[in-house]
């Protein structure tokens, strides 16, 4: 479901994420447990959360509409790492060049 990939697709694009939110470590994507944008573990939306919160972003709890309108502005898609991403992106791509949507 497309909901449940939305924050690793943010993952997947660590500069986007720096972007919208500038205090983030741009370094992000080379730790460890966030490399692989499609296989964290632990929910992906409660690791955006905590990478926002000790950032100083969001410390009522994450607002999902607001950070996924403010990270998605700054998404390169050609770019972006998550597996699950380029898939969903490819497709639309192959919809769009084949006039299917």
């Amino acid at each position: 479901m497309v909901v449940e990939e939305l924050e690793a697709w943010f993952f997947g694009d660590v500069e986007a994420i720096c972007q919208a939110y500038p205090k983030v470590s741009p370094n992000l994507d080379t730790q460890k447990k966030y490399r692989e944008p499609d296989a964290i573990k632990g929910g992906t939306w409660e690791a955006l959360e905590r990478v926002l919160r000790k950032a100083g972003y969001h410390q009522g709890g994450l607002e999902k509409y607001k950070a996924s309108s403010e990270i998605s502005k700054y998404m390169n898609p050609e770019l972006n790492r998550s597996t699950s991403f380029q898939a969903f992106y490819r497709g639309l791509l192959d919809c769009i060049n084949n006039k299917q949507i």
